[in-house]
């Protein structure tokens, strides 16, 4: 008589558990880059009534029998994250972009790169984030920033003789508009007034100064992350890399991980109407092990009324 309270109070807990995913689900519809959730559930610890053994083929033995099992509900054994790239919705900023593919930006506080340089395997190791959120813009001291102040990390890019344009992709920076004229004593270096940007499908920034001179200033990296669920996800958008997240590499745009679009925001991948009847039926399980304990309930109240 228990095992049925017990059971039923354990449904009651993972429907909820599975509501409260929804809820956040369908709460950020209209969150950009937002991805959603689904909740697994599994079966609760068995007991034996009967426990099974094996026949015995000699005179006077009896056959094999099966186990007899009685389970305890269920249970919570996992909340899953869907990591399919979201569709993407027009801005007209320029310095807005998304990732069309499985990678993430790179952001994160300021870290002096000049005299701790940051390789391709180092985002986790110093501090820095991932994030699926490209609402990008430049700050007051020349470095490209997200809209919650991290910076953005990618590879500078160095402009020689005759026009040519060299990425350095082996190391990590903070994406910064370039010096026009160098800092000479007290006197800070100025920076180009840039007054349209451009953000390749490569992730390139190219920004036009107000002289109509275009200048390269960076490239935008972005990680590939070996298993996607095993990273953690902090405050707003930001992910952080968990132990279960394999290798994360820094690298430059590929096939594989997906272009930069820019003038584009990824719109989150929650699928509205799906949530909404898995919902609907949540509430119907909920309802069902409310049942069971009601039920139950007065079959230990007529046990006690036969007393009387």
């Amino acid at each position: 008589m228990v095992k049925s309270m017990n059971a039923a109070i354990a449904g009651l807990k993972s429907h909820q558990t599975k509501m409260d995913v929804l809820s956040n689900n369908i709460a950020n519809v209209n969150t950009w880059g937002f991805k959603s959730r689904t909740t697994n559930f599994q079966d609760a610890l068995y007991s034996n009534s009967i426990s099974g053994s094996a026949g015995k083929m000699e005179n006077g033995k009896l056959g094999g029998i099966n186990t007899s099992q009685i389970g305890y509900g269920n249970t919570v054994s996992s909340i899953s994250t869907n990591y399919t790239t979201g569709s993407g919705q027009y801005t007209g900023n320029p310095l807005d972009c998304m990732i069309d593919g499985t990678a993430f930006f790179i952001v994160g506080p300021y870290r002096d790169t000049a005299a701790t340089p940051i390789d391709n395997k180092g985002i986790g190791k110093n501090g820095l984030f991932l994030s699926r959120v490209g609402i990008f813009q430049p700050d007051s001291n020349g470095y490209l920033v997200d809209n919650t102040g991290n910076y953005v990390y990618g590879y500078s890019a160095t402009t020689v003789a005759g026009g040519t344009v060299t990425i350095n992709n082996d190391k990590l920076v903070p994406i910064r508009i370039p010096e026009k004229t160098p800092a000479v004593g007290a006197n800070p270096a100025e920076r180009y007034a840039i007054q349209t940007w451009t953000i390749g499908t490569d992730g390139t920034v190219v920004g036009v100064d107000e002289e109509n001179i275009p200048h390269t200033i960076g490239q935008i990296a972005v990680a590939s992350v070996e298993n996607p669920s095993g990273l953690e996800q902090s405050n707003g958008y930001l992910y952080s890399i968990g132990a279960n997240a394999g290798n994360v590499l820094a690298m430059q745009t590929t096939s594989a991980t997906g272009t930069i679009k820019s003038n584009f925001l990824e719109m989150s991948n929650v699928d509205l109407a799906s949530d909404i009847a898995t919902m609907i039926t949540t509430q119907r399980g909920y309802q069902a092990n409310t049942k069971i304990i009601t039920v139950t309930d007065e079959m230990l109240e007529q046990l006690v009324n036969m007393k009387r």
